[in-house]
């Protein structure tokens, strides 16, 4: 431990605990349960954006968490706040994004009389975050801020839910700043990677399926030259098709809505499936149809940075327990067979997905959401950032709009 020692209030300890983990930005609805932490914002170096619907602040702090990788920050207040954050919070354990969402909570000595918008924060959260819980004393905010950093990025990202007693807020305490904390990092071991070079050797069908988080542009860049070399098709699944180059000459498309019935086919087809950061969940998978459960009947190679989802629901051939970002990096020193024999395919891949999006299909009336995305597609720069949901509509993004760079979806 390391920084400012002399008393605090809970609440500037609590937002010097930020500062020292990187986060500099929140995003809130103000509420009198959390007033000590909006005096500390305003006395330290934090943006903070005030937002109308506690909903929308944890969007917008999901979304941070999405484009860094970093937790996004947000904070409510207590009862009908952090029930109007809970989709936020939802997205963010779905789409494994690293968020810390803190709730103001009543004071300590009014807790279990069912106060004024009292709830039970860890009861509430527990089935939605990877971890919430609560801070009962000054003293434990560094430490509890810490863990939930390491929480929140490591493994599987996901959001961790802290409830903040008001009476603790207000209180002093001389107490250490925590130091940075960084994810927890798993590599490939060798016999991993030696075993993978076997079955792609071995294999005549061949598919690659990136999805998932914990990806970095480092990575994103080292699969599109794996690709390359192996000329191998890639595939990403639900709401990230930013993870490979649409442009590129392996791409064979998305899991999302509505997929290509060329790829699925393909899918279904193949004798080797690598599964990289994704959990083949039910969208991609077409509610569970794609593959059989448990065994898939495909020699299956998963790589994903959360132990528990390894055999989950799908038993692997090989089970690699790396983040996205390890296994990229490990992919350079894997040698192609002399003679690739999937090359045909993946050429035949590409031209079905160009063929898929290229020209949407006329439809009756005026607007045709297809022709939207595919003017969209040919006006905006690849650097153009696309936000959209699960409801059907994606499926034309999905479908006619081409993601070509990292993070853009």
């Amino acid at each position: 431990m390391r920084g400012n020692s002399n008393a605090r209030t809970g609440g500037e300890i609590l937002v010097d605990q930020l500062l020292a983990h990187g986060a500099r930005h929140a995003f809130c609805v103000p509420g009198e349960s959390y007033l000590a932490v909006l005096d500390a914002f305003h006395d330290r170096d934090v943006m903070v954006t005030v937002c109308r619907q506690e909903g929308g602040a944890a969007m917008m702090a999901e979304a941070v968490g999405k484009l860094t990788g970093r937790p996004g920050i947000c904070f409510v207040t207590r009862g009908p706040g952090a029930t109007n954050a809970s989709p936020g919070v939802h997205i963010a354990r779905q789409d494994s994004t690293p968020m810390i969402l803190f709730v103001g909570q009543v004071a300590r000595g009014t807790r279990d009389r069912e106060a004024f918008q009292e709830l039970d924060y860890r009861a509430v959260f527990g089935s939605m975050a990877k971890w919430a819980t609560e801070i009962d004393a000054v003293e434990r905010i560094p430490e509890i801020v810490s863990r939930a950093f390491y929480t929140a990025t490591s493994g599987r990202p996901g959001p961790v839910v802290i409830a903040l007693p008001e009476d603790m807020l207000s209180e002093r305490g001389a107490v250490a700043d925590a130091l940075r904390s960084e994810p927890v990092e798993t590599w490939p071991g060798a016999t991993d990677m030696t075993r993978l070079q076997k079955l792609m050797w071995a294999a005549e069908r061949p598919i690659m399926l990136l999805g998932g988080s914990r990806w970095s542009q480092p990575a994103w860049a080292a699969m599109g030259r794996f690709a390359e070399r192996f000329r191998i098709p890639v595939a990403t699944t639900f709401r990230r098709a930013h993870l490979f180059d649409a442009t590129h000459p392996s791409y064979a498309g998305d899991l999302g809505i509505g997929p290509n019935p060329k790829l699925l086919a393909r899918i279904q087809s193949a004798d080797l499936i690598v599964l990289v950061g994704g959990r083949l969940g039910e969208l991609p998978s077409q509610g569970y149809t794609l593959l059989d459960i448990p065994d898939p009947q495909i020699k299956l190679v998963h790589v994903h940075p959360g132990a528990e989802e390894l055999g989950r629901v799908y038993r692997p051939d090989l089970a690699i327990h790396a983040a996205p970002t390890a296994f990229a990096a490990t992919l350079e020193g894997l040698e192609p067979p002399n003679d690739i024999r999937w090359r045909e395919q993946t050429r035949a891949a590409h031209a079905d997905y160009l063929a898929w999006s290229e020209k949407p299909t006329a439809i009756p009336g005026a607007v045709n959401l297809g022709e939207i995305m595919v003017d969209l597609r040919e006006r905006l720069e690849p650097e153009a950032i696309l936000c959209n949901g699960a409801g059907n509509y994606a499926g034309w993004i999905h479908r006619f709009y081409r993601f070509r760079r990292f993070t853009t979806q």
